[in-house]
């Protein structure tokens, strides 16, 4: 027959694996947000550069030429999100960081790209 303290014994144990894995696992849910966050930003500022400015606002009689200065701005943010991103995937250890953080990392290459080519809308 089991008494109370001995099944209280063995219950104990349990805790800290428990802790463990709420910790792993607020850590990836973390990042899975801020992933979609990041994603999210990078989307608005497509759609904003590819649909709206060239294609709406033009024709509800907004000016077009404010596209490259929300670009700058906007892209600027989906970078800095899109770090915070990768920082958050590497920390929680996450399954899925490799491809996550490629992904990211590509996203940033092509906002850098973007970025610049609104700069030189600017400039010129």
């Amino acid at each position: 027959m089991t008494s109370a303290s001995d099944t209280a014994a063995t219950a104990a144990p349990a805790k800290p694996a428990d802790a463990d894995t709420a910790a792993i696992v607020a850590g990836d849910e973390a990042a899975e947000r801020t992933f979609s966050t990041s994603i999210l930003v990078s989307a608005i500022r497509c759609t904003l550069t590819y649909v709206v400015f060239p294609w709406v606002a033009p024709a509800v009689g907004l000016a077009s030429n404010v596209g490259p200065a929300v670009g700058v701005v906007i892209g600027t943010i989906a970078i800095a999100f899109n770090l915070i991103s990768i920082r958050r995937f590497v920390i929680s250890d996450h399954k899925w960081k490799r491809p996550l953080v490629a992904l990211n990392s590509g996203i940033i290459v092509l906002l850098l790209i973007l970025v610049v080519v609104d700069l030189r809308d600017l400039i010129s």
